[in-house]
């Protein structure tokens, strides 16, 4: 069998499966989030953080609530890692230096995972279970928290509720999260992933490798981080370790892992706003834009351009032989069209243009399928702004869903497009017009400014991959960079949940001849022009600066 052809087999297989998965899940899910009992661990929950869970709340109640979670999560976090050396089951590993605890903190509350040291080498198995692994689900079940208020905002009428964010949250976790990442930790140890927390060190010793190796429940770790789109991995190399990631059929689960519920999140949207057609339309930009990026990315790394990756007949550098070319660019597709940030291919490695796709992906939004809930507001978003551009084209008022878009409703919108943009190309500017942030660059020219385009692109969309040809591991990138997640990630929530609150209040608006048919193949194609018109308007030229200069070169 060729390798195009076991490549497109990987793919189809996957598409095959996800299909298979959407309605189930997201009928599941949208049972869990609009269901009115509570389980009595819930209650227990609820009563030990002091919340009503009946109470409805406004989406400024809402938001308060979101930021306060995040605010204290960050606090403990950082002060667990600054703690270290003093805590039990620490290895003996001394405290985690001020900005990389920072940088660490705010990277694992924002669901960006973004790591500027080495795992095994930094972290003791307290921090790393107790807190960073559970900031793996909280964090997530948080972006599917924010997705479910804006849901609600399209779906009720004339009403300051958006549902209450301390049962979203839990729900999210307990009846969602952890439940599939029980299951999917079998399954992958069922594949080769080791779970125990001395059996690294111990296999390390009996081969007479290096001490100082630890274990750790890796196997629990990575369908964690791949299931809530989290990047952080136990292991330097991340998902090209054999301990997370056993071979080619554990890549695939994965995948699977990194996709699954995002791609099942649509038809949750569509069962709660009453019109299961309009989740179908959501999901099909969703598989339109994955799908051609995946195509292309595997294309180009297959075409393999270039001097080395000529002359030897294939782009091997950066990856692992056991996945070979097309495994790994559909891994690398998935992890940067999500907010996982895992990689199992170093993309510095990659070529030229195929690195490029990988920063394009990010660029979108992450809304291909993106986050756990975070790519679909994202999405929903990018819905709104299309019908206010197909409205200003025929000179009506724009709906969507029954609920007008105003002036309130688009400013919303804009400002949260614009938010990541901003914080990207003013964050890489800063890098590369000071010469000692210039300085970490592995490569100068093109491949230089990719990399930190690539950095800030990754670390503003809160999605935690990394070229791996840049040192960030400095107090001003661990800084910055730890800033740009911040922003990142709280400001389009809380614009989102301010459109959300602006939706819900409206009386719905009967459909007219003049109103524009959401749920048919148009609207589909509108979507996804209107959403790439806009990464291109925005960051062409610093691509035309970066991946495009280099490949064309």
């Amino acid at each position: 069998m060729s390798t195009a052809t076991a490549g497109i087999l990987f793919i189809a297989s996957l598409v095959v499966a996800l299909v298979l998965t959407h309605r189930p899940l997201g009928d599941y899910m949208y049972r869990v989030y609009t269901g009115v009992r509570h389980l009595g661990v819930e209650r227990v929950i609820y009563r030990l953080v002091g919340v009503q869970p009946d109470a409805e709340q406004r989406w400024s109640v809402y938001a308060r609530g979101v930021l306060a979670f995040s605010a204290v999560s960050i606090l403990f976090l950082y002060a667990f890692q600054r703690l270290q050396d003093k805590l039990f089951l620490n290895l003996g590993f001394a405290a985690v230096p001020d900005h990389i605890a920072w940088n660490t903190a705010v990277s694992f509350v924002t669901n960006t995972n973004w790591q500027a040291y080495s795992g095994e080498s930094t972290m003791g198995h307290l921090v790393q279970m107790a807190g960073l692994a559970v900031q793996n689900f909280v964090s997530a079940a948080v972006g599917m928290a924010v997705a479910m208020a804006l849901v609600r905002g399209f779906a009720r009428k004339q009403t300051e509720n958006l549902g209450n964010f301390w049962v979203d949250l839990v729900r999210g976790t307990v009846r969602i999260l952890l439940p599939i990442a029980f299951v999917g930790a079998i399954v992958l140890v069922a594949g080769g992933l080791i779970q125990n927390f001395s059996g690294v060190h111990e296999v390390a010793r009996l081969a007479g490798g290096t001490q100082g190796i630890t274990g750790g429940p890796v196997a629990s770790q990575e369908i964690i981080k791949e299931l809530g789109n989290n990047g952080g991995g136990f292991y330097n190399t991340n998902s090209a370790h054999p301990f997370e990631n056993a071979g080619s059929w554990t890549n695939w689960v994965e995948i699977f892992a990194i996709l699954v519920l995002p791609f099942a999140l649509p038809r949750t949207f569509g069962r709660m706003v009453g019109d299961k057609r309009q989740g179908y339309a959501i999901v099909a930009v969703m598989g339109v834009l994955a799908f051609t990026s995946v195509a292309v990315l595997t294309g180009l790394e297959l075409a393999h351009n270039g001097t080395v990756p000529q002359a030897v007949g294939a782009a091997m550098e950066g990856k692992d032989v056991r996945f070979g070319v097309a495994n790994s660019g559909t891994f690398a597709a998935a992890t940067t069209l999500t907010s996982t940030g895992a990689v199992n291919s170093f993309h510095d490695s990659f070529t030229a243009l195929g690195g490029m796709v990988t920063m394009v992906n990010m660029m979108l939004g992450e809304v291909a399928p993106g986050g756990v809930g975070a790519g679909l507001y994202g999405m929903l978003v990018l819905a709104v702004i299309t019908v206010f551009v197909a409205g200003l084209m025929v000179g009506r008022t724009p709906e969507y869903l029954g609920k007008k878009i105003g002036a309130r409703e688009i400013k919303l919108a804009s400002l949260y497009f614009l938010t990541t943009p901003v914080l990207v190309l003013i964050g890489t500017a800063l890098a590369m017009g000071s010469p000692a942030q210039r300085a970490s660059m592995l490569n100068g020219g093109p491949h230089g400014l990719s990399e930190v385009l690539y950095a800030f692109t990754s670390a503003s969309n809160n999605n935690g991959s990394a070229f791996a040809g840049l040192t960030v591991n400095t107090p001003w990138y661990d800084t910055v960079l730890g800033l740009c997640m911040a922003f990142g990630r709280f400001l389009p929530i809380v614009f989102v949940l301010g459109l959300a609150g602006s939706l819900a209040r409206q009386a719905p608006v009967p459909a007219s001849a003049g109103t524009l048919p959401t749920h048919r193949p148009q609207f589909v194609g509108m979507v996804v022009g209107v959403t790439i018109i806009l990464v291109a308007l925005t960051f062409l030229p610093a691509l035309a600066l970066g991946p495009l200069a280099e490949g064309i070169s």
